[in-house]
């Protein structure tokens, strides 16, 4: 399961979908409810402070497995219901707004179970809102979908989970690119930001090549446990990066590239390109 970033007044706050409702990494909260240096050190005195907290604290919050800066680790994470209880322990001025802010967000969740549609519509509307143009959302969109398609492939076929959905990623990326995802998020400048967000169309047209392509021969060669998936995995990031050799060669230019959009967005990038005196030559 993918983390995801939500955003209350300029903070953000990971969750992630656990038994089909979303789960908010408790710390997160905390320092967005009172901008704590210690969140860790805050709630323990926080359950000291409530006792009746701190006695049904197992039932509230479980420990969730969450994408960070150094790679995934357990973390203490509580649906909305769980949320709205932490939060009655937190004095903070910012508490009636959050509350409003998350009920929001939870009842989103409820519509996207009832019409799947909204999900992909305001995901759509999020990156239009970050600068991003529709021809770069609809690649985005559309190599989300053979992502999706790939490790649910993946899940069939006894490839157990995160870790080694990572390492066949991997194995995909270096085969298509020459660079491993924590390689290619240092050429680009990525620390927690996610990598597809700061590819160029061409970067994301090649990881859509490369994992539909390892899709279809996982199939076809009835791939079965890591071991298969990992040679199934090499060999379609390859058909990935012999295309993309082919066309550097062919233009003289790398489809590789350091290019990010954590200071200009990419629509804006797009009209600063178009507008350049060496691109109307």
């Amino acid at each position: 399961m993918e983390t995801k970033l939500v955003v209350f007044k300029d903070k953000k706050i990971r969750r992630m979908l656990h038994n089909n409702e979303w789960w908010f990494v408790v710390e997160d909260i905390v320092v967005t409810l009172i901008d704590s240096k210690d969140p860790k050190q805050y709630i323990q005195r926080m359950k000291q402070r409530d006792p009746e907290l701190g006695k049904g604290w197992v039932q509230i919050v479980h420990t969730l497995s969450i994408e960070t800066a150094g790679g995934v680790q357990r973390m203490l994470c509580a649906n909305t219901e769980g949320i709205f209880r932490i939060i009655q322990s937190i004095p903070s001025p910012k508490a009636e707004p959050f509350k409003r802010w998350l009920a929001k967000v939870g009842y989103e969740r409820v519509q996207e179970i009832e019409d799947p549609e909204l999900a992909t519509k305001r995901t759509k509307a999020l990156y239009r809102a970050k600068g991003y143009s529709d021809a770069w959302i609809e690649k985005r969109m559309r190599g989300s979908a053979v992502r999706a398609e790939l490790t649910d492939e993946w899940k069939k076929r006894g490839v157990n989970g995160k870790p080694e959905y990572a390492i066949l990623t991997s194995e995909i990326s270096k085969a298509a690119f020459g660079l491993t995802p924590a390689e290619y998020k240092n050429l680009k400048g990525l620390e927690r930001e996610n990598l597809r967000d700061h590819m160029t169309d061409l970067e994301l047209i090649f990881s859509m090549l490369g994992e539909a392509a390892t899709t279809e021969i996982t199939r076809k060669h009835e791939a079965q446990g890591f071991g298969e998936n990992k040679i199934a995995a090499r060999k379609g990031g390859r058909i990935a990066g012999e295309a993309r050799e082919k066309l550097e060669k062919e233009t003289g230019e790398k489809v590789v590239t350091p290019e990010n959009y954590l200071d200009e967005p990419e629509g804006q990038k797009r009209l600063t390109v178009k507008k350049s005196p060496s691109s109307q030559k």
